[in-house]
């Protein structure tokens, strides 16, 4: 199957960003195959009424009806097929509801001859009532435009049929007043037939209007949604759903209480490799390492609170509950160094020349989640101890040559979770720097 781009049928109304408007494009793409499917449905409706029905009896002349369904049914199995194709042009939709409208007062008009009756006869043909529900159909777009312009030719083909025959005379027809003579006659009553156009006009603007608001609607119920998946790349996506999902827009100073594992990534001399590069190869690096790290983290259910230049902090069981949350964190940790090992490679290609190592310091227990800001900048963020001896023991990869520490307090709890791998070392008592009291240090790599 194969697939084309084809200009939109309209310009929008506003401006709307090329996403949101790619958006609207793809329901559109859907619509016209559903209105392709909903003229099959009518087709098939109208052909099984009028080979089940007995025929009208007094009908003497050819009857063309099974011919235009033909043509009709072909037409619109090729469009429906078509949809399927390629997105349908502007040409191709007008197309279709001028064919729409030609094909049913077409059949409209061939009464008249079927049943050897003057051209008036077909104006109280009940067959009329099918150009309200073509005018309809178009309303499953989201555009009003073709619902205005379905609207207009079919107003514009009754006038046709109307117009030709006030022109045409076989001798037993004339305009009348007399509505009961109207009735039971081959005569023309012209306020009937101004009504019948009065009630098609009236009924697109109607559906003008209400698919004019609907529209508005559905642009801002898109700009939203898109807006609320874009929150998802500046933010954890469970904290994209808390922000997008509340009730209530969170204020600065709300917090909440939780225990939560803290993981905290930083490279090795990067300010001081970075400093000899050019921007773009800086940019570059960072790229692959914090792609690579964040892909790690957030498969062990971690949230990335923020980048920190060459840092990334990242919490486990914070945003959401987790009851492993020390396990994941120390899970995450090996497998973020694991990452750096295998991205090396691709990170000397970059232009990469210094040395490219990571280290990361992992702690758990009690802290502050809450949002921070002021009314117009708001944050999600994290605040407690367990932060701050993470970063210590991140830092503290240098001195004891590691990369990963976590404390035994944290070591333990996640074995209670069922982390299960060996540490490389333990160091009990160490001096951790900015920590006043001894720290039992555990080393995972």
């Amino acid at each position: 199957m194969t697939e084309t781009t084809a200009p939109r049928a309209f310009p929008t109304f506003t401006a709307i960003p090329d996403r949101v408007q790619a958006q609207i494009d793809k329901r559109e793409e859907a619509a016209e195959r559903l209105i392709g499917w909903v003229q099959l449905a009518l087709f098939g409706a109208f052909a099984t009424l009028y080979f089940i029905s007995p025929r009208a009896e007094g009908g003497g002349g050819p009857v063309s009806t099974p011919y235009v369904l033909t043509v009709y049914l072909l037409f619109t199995l090729f469009r429906v097929w078509l949809s399927y194709r390629i997105v349908l042009p502007a040409w191709f939709l007008v197309l279709s509801i001028v064919a729409d409208v030609a094909l049913l007062c077409g059949l409209i008009f061939s009464f008249h001859i079927q049943y050897a009756q003057p051209a008036a006869f077909y104006l109280k043909a009940p067959t009329f009532i099918y150009l309200f529900i073509f005018i309809a159909i178009r309303a499953l777009r989201s555009d009003p435009r073709y619902v205005l312009l379905a609207g207009l030719i079919s107003a514009f083909g009754w006038f046709v049929l109307v117009g030709y025959a006030l022109a045409t005379d076989m001798g037993q027809m004339h305009i009348t007043r007399n509505f009961v003579q109207y009735l039971t006659s081959n005569t023309i009553l012209l306020g009937a037939e101004i009504d019948k156009g009065i009630a098609l006009l009236g009924v697109t603007a109607i559906l003008t209007l209400a698919q004019y608001r609907a529209r508005a609607v559905l642009v801002a119920s898109i700009r939203s949604h898109s807006a609320a998946e874009d929150l998802k790349q500046f933010f954890a996506p469970a904290v994209a759903d808390a922000i997008t999902g509340s009730a209530n827009l969170p204020k600065a100073g709300t917090s909440e209480q939780r225990d939560a594992s803290v993981v905290i990534v930083d490279l090795r001399s990067f300010t001081k490799t970075a400093a000899d590069l050019p921007g773009a190869t800086v940019m570059a690096v960072l790229a692959l390492y914090q792609e690579a790290a964040v892909t790690e983290i957030e498969r062990q259910g971690g949230q990335i609170d923020k980048f920190m230049g060459d840092g990334i902090l990242a919490t486990f069981g914070a945003v959401q509950p987790n009851e492993i949350h020390a396990a994941s964190a120390l899970r995450a940790a090996v497998a973020v160094i694991e990452a750096m090992t295998r991205i090396e490679p691709a990170i000397r290609a970059a232009g990469w020349n210094g040395p490219f190592r990571a280290g990361v310091g992992v702690a758990a227990g009690p802290l502050t989640v809450g949002v921070v800001g002021s009314q117009n900048r708001l944050e999600f963020t994290v605040i407690g101890n367990v932060v701050n001896l993470a970063a210590k023991l991140e830092s503290a990869n240098k001195t004891e040559n590691a990369q990963i520490l976590t404390d035994a307090a944290t070591y333990e709890l996640a074995t209670r979770q069922g982390y299960g791998t060996a540490p490389v070392s333990l160091r009990p008592g160490r001096t951790v720097f900015g920590i006043s009291d001894p720290v039992d240090l555990v080393m995972l790599a």
